[in-house]
């Protein structure tokens, strides 16, 4: 199973190496086309009514192989196309050949568009098969005009590829897009499938498998990936079955002032769940008290101000540290930060070590790129916004694969639609957060489960992968009505699940 995603362009290049390597394309739409008549069918009783809408390029030709095959299976199919056929080509223009069935063109009018959904015809089932993922243009016209009944009509929708309106890499709605109740796409995902707003549009998506080798990727060398198991499970950091507590790495977390501490402690607590051997609270002194009082397992350090790092990091058997989460913003966070890097440790920076720098990004980006570790930011939106202005407007993908280039260090732009990006261009895209993980202190959390692993060894991209989607995992374990407070102790069964498929010794 590959974790790969492919940019619209990129399946045009599998679809091309494909049919070059002896698979006619025409092959190819016909196993496509009999994909999403399946998905028809599963929405539509016996006999019943599927309306067939049909765009000008390949996309449509897809449709064009469902409505025969739907009809030929005994259901009544309506097929209309934007275009007159007469300008089809290609494989396109060889499956229109084949529907043989009665169809029409749509005029260019708002009340033709509604009359496809009057009672008399009212469909069971819609397929679109309007524009698939490498639309790269609003809709406008017919298409637009068609995009509103259809979302208005009471019908589900079978998306061909992807939902008319949303681009295929971005995930973005250029004009007006389709709701669909399930998409069918081929060979792989794109990217727009995860990205919000396009992922909240899509449905159920089903990966129908056309007759696409898996070599393919061998040339096309995909850099966007699904994040999950498949893409980092090599990488899990399995403990072993004869090692100990300082065999699995030393995390140090550094807290807040005494009225903030209890976010560090969140963070502390998650980076020894996430399998850390041990983990040191390093507090100012006027906290100490308070920390010593919620913690157990987590051990405490008093510590004063940024001086004091660089002789508490001489013991190189601390392994990974972080900062930020609730630790003050301004000049004193500043030197903290540059004091830890200068001890070359595996870092993150969270929260208000990464605000702290808003006014000066490029010696916070100057600091990173003179380590030799793995350096993960962990940004939400406004934080983001804060250190690279510049990007906010840009797509999300192509904004985090930026900001990781341009910082030197692995980007974790916080959200829904979570991404996590290398400066050597690797990204991923998590789909496992439940909405009820946006709340406060669970971004704490995410930032200690990244530290827990990256001190125990595991390669910057691979801990921030693995982090995303072990709390989004959590999230789900805790589900709705949790806290922060509950995540460490849902971690428990995630983890289990990576241990039982990593681990190759016996009980």
């Amino acid at each position: 199973m590959t974790a790969s995603l492919l940019t619209p362009e990129e399946m045009g290049r599998a679809d091309r190496l494909t049919i070059e390597g002896g698979i006619p394309g025409i092959d190819l739409m016909e196993r496509a086309g009999a994909a999403v008549a399946r998905a028809a069918a599963d929405l539509t009783p016996a006999g019943g009514r599927v309306l067939v809408l049909c765009g000008p390029g390949n996309n449509g030709g897809d449709g064009f192989v469902a409505a025969r095959l739907l009809a030929e299976n005994g259901y009544l199919v309506d097929v209309y196309l934007l275009k007159d056929p007469a300008g089809l080509k290609g494989d396109a223009a060889l499956a229109f050949a084949s529907m043989n069935l009665p169809h029409k063109v749509l005029p260019d009018t708002v009340q033709v568009a509604g009359e496809l959904f009057e009672e008399a015809v009212a469909p069971d089932a819609v397929i679109d098969a309007l524009f698939g993922a490498g639309l790269d243009r609003p809709l406008h016209g017919l298409a637009a005009m068609l995009v509103d009944v259809i979302n208005s009509a009471p019908a589900p929708v079978v998306a061909v590829d992807l939902p008319s309106g949303v681009n295929g890499t971005t995930g973005q709605i250029l004009g007006c897009a389709i709701e669909a109740h399930t998409t069918v796409t081929f060979f792989l995902k794109k990217p727009g499938h995860l990205l919000f707003p396009g992922r909240g549009l899509c449905g159920e998506v089903t990966v129908a498998d056309i007759g696409i080798k898996q070599n393919v990727l061998d040339v096309i060398a995909p850099q966007t990936f699904e994040n999950g198991p498949a893409l980092w499970l090599d990488h899990w950091p399995v403990p072993d079955p004869v090692g100990h507590k300082y065999a699995r790495g030393h995390a140090v977390v550094f807290g807040g002032p005494v009225a903030a501490t209890g976010a560090a402690r969140l963070s502390a607590t998650a980076a020894l769940r996430a399998g850390a051997g041990l983990v040191t609270l390093a507090s100012p002194p006027d906290a100490l008290m308070v920390n010593a009082c919620h913690l157990t397992a987590v051990m405490l350090k008093k510590i004063s101000g940024a001086e004091a790092i660089p002789e508490l990091l001489a013991d190189t058997r601390l392994s990974a540290v972080l900062i930020g989460p609730a630790y003050g913003v301004g000049p004193k966070t500043c030197a903290a930060v540059e004091a830890i890097l200068e001890q070359d440790r595996a870092t993150v920076l969270d929260a208000d070590s990464l605000t702290s720098f808003s006014e000066k990004p490029q010696k916070l980006f100057e600091l990173i790129r003179k380590t030799q570790n793995s350096v993960v930011l962990t940004p939400h939106d406004g934080e983001f916004a804060r250190l690279f202005p510049d990007l906010v407007d840009v797509d999300r993908l192509s904004r985090v694969r930026t900001a990781a280039v341009r910082s030197g260090a692995i980007v974790i732009l916080k959200g829904p639609d979570t991404v996590v990006a290398a400066p050597d261009g690797r990204a991923a895209i998590n789909a496992n957060a439940p909405p009820w993980l946006a709340t406060a202190g669970s971004g704490d959390v995410l930032a200690g489960i990244v530290g827990g692993l990256l001190s125990q060894g595991v390669t910057g991209f691979e801990a921030a992968c693995q982090a995303v989607w072990l709390h989004g995992a959590a999230g789900q374990e805790a589900g709705p009505g949790l806290i922060a407070e509950d995540l460490a102790s849902a971690l428990k069964a995630p983890i289990r699940e990576l241990v039982d498929k990593s681990c190759v010794w016996s009980t």
